[in-house]
This record gives structure tokens, sequence and C-alpha cells, in this order.
């Protein structure tokens, strides 16, 4: 199964969509770039934060973004 990304920016912007898509039933796949380098010792200067939804999901809140695009 394809997995989309649907979101790029701060840990805090992140929670927000998170919470968006958990209201839809939809559960994010979430990849922290800047945490995983710090567990691991390493530094990274990303501190972006990514979240993925599969195929199916992203039909079901497609619309979310769609919204925000004529913003």
């Amino acid at each position: 199964m394809e997995e989309i990304k649907i979101f790029s920016g701060s840990e805090i912007e992140a929670l927000a969509v998170k919470q968006q898509l958990e209201e839809r039933g939809v559960e994010p796949i979430i990849r922290n770039g800047y945490e995983s380098a710090r567990l691991a010792g390493f530094g990274n200067t990303d501190a972006a934060v990514e979240l993925y939804v599969t195929e199916a999901d992203f039909e079901k809140i497609k619309d979310i973004f769609e919204k925000k695009d004529r913003s």
C-alpha cells in the first residue's frame, strides 16, 4: 500500500494536522527526522516532521487539503 505525504513542517503544526485527521478516523504515519537523529546521537538541523497516510485514507481527508489550496 502506497503512502502519500500530506504534511511537512514543525512538530507543533504536525500535531494540529494530526488532530484534524484523527477526528475523521485517520491515523497518520509520523516521521520525525529530528527526533530520530537525536535518539541515535546524531545532530540534525532539519526539524521537519512529515505526516503520511495510505491511499485509502487520503480519499477520506483530501477535502481538507483542497480547501487550503483555494485560500
